[in-house]
C-alpha cells in the first residue's frame, strides 16, 4: 500500500522528536486546547466531563460512526472508526471515517496490484463550519497519523457537519500542519505541568458545558473604587 517511502515524508513532517507509547496523548485534546486550555485539562488531566445538548448531539453523531466496521463502494473502501497513533506528535485516538480512494499506479498494465489506496480522512462535527482553526487541526492531526502508520501522503481531507448536512474539503498545507505540530507540543506541555489554567471569561464560555464548574465569571473584579460601589448600590 505504500507509495511514499519514510525517508520522503520527512519532507513532508518535519523531523520531529519520537515520543514513548506511554507517553501519547488524545488526538481529541487538540480540538479541546484550541477551543480552550483550562477545558482541555479539565477533561484529560482532572478527568471531568459535564454535557449538554450540544455535546449530547455530538456524542450521538460520532456513535452512529464508531462501528469499526468497513464496505467498499466502487473505487472507494470506506473503514469507520479507525486506530491511529502518531509517535512524532504523541497522540492516539480513532478515525471517525477515512475513505481510501483507489488511485492508478504508473504500471503500464493498469492491473488492480498497481493501484494506490490513497486515505482521505473525515471527521463528523455536529455543529456548523467555524472560521477558527480547531476542526481542521484535529483533521490534520489525523492525517499526519496515518501518514506516519502507512508511509502514503494524505494531502487532504474533509470535516462533514451536522447542521448543514455538508462537507467542508481541507488542504493540509505546511501552515496547517505546523500549526498542529505547535498545538500537539503545546499539549504536551500541559500534561507536563500537570495544572489547570485559570478560568478566563470569554465569548465561547456561555455554551460550554463546564460553565458551571469552571466558573469564568467569579474572577470577574470591578476595575475601580467607583465601579465597585456602584455595583454594590445596584445589588442592595
Amino acid at each position: 500500500m505504500s507509495e511514499t517511502g519514510p525517508e520522503q515524508l520527512n519532507g513532508i513532517m518535519p523531523d520531529l522528536p519520537l515520543y514513548d507509547e506511554d507517553d501519547l496523548l488524545p488526538l481529541s485534546a487538540l480540538q479541546h486546547l484550541l477551543f480552550c486550555d483550562r477545558q482541555c485539562a479539565l477533561i484529560h488531566i482532572e478527568q471531568v466531563w459535564v454535557e449538554n445538548v450540544y455535546t449530547a448531539e455530538g456524542r450521538i453523531m460520532h456513535e452512529r460512526v464508531d462501528s469499526g466496521r468497513s464496505e467498499t463502494r466502487g473505487d472507494v473502501r470506506l473503514a469507520f472508526s479507525l486506530p491511529l497513533r502518531s509517535l512524532r506528535l504523541g497522540l492516539v485516538g480513532k478515525a471517525d471515517v477515512v475513505e481510501f480512494h483507489r488511485e492508478q499506479g504508473d504500471d503500464a498494465k493498469k492491473t488492480s496490484d498497481a493501484a494506490i489506496w490513497r486515505p482521505f480522512p473525515v471527521e463528523h462535527k455536529r455543529g456548523r463550519p467555524k472560521k477558527e482553526l480547531w476542526d481542521k487541526v484535529q483533521l490534520c492531526a489525523q492525517a499526519m497519523c496515518l501518514e506516519e502508520m502507512l508511509t502514503i501522503a494524505v494531502p487532504k481531507g474533509a470535516l462533514f457537519y451536522g447542521k448543514t448536512r455538508r462537507r467542508v474539503d481541507v488542504v493540509f498545507d505546511a501552515d496547517l500542519r505546523r500549526e498542529t505540530e505547535e498545538t500537539a507540543i503545546r499539549l504536551h506541555d500541559l500534561f507536563a505541568g500537570g495544572q489547570t489554567p485559570p478560568p478566563v471569561l470569554k465569548s465561547v464560555c456561555e455554551n460550554c458545558s463546564f460553565l458551571e464548574i469552571c466558573l469564568p465569571h467569579a474572577l470577574e473584579r470591578p476595575k475601580t473604587v467607583r465601579n465597585y460601589l456602584k455595583t454594590m448600590i445596584g445589588d442592595s
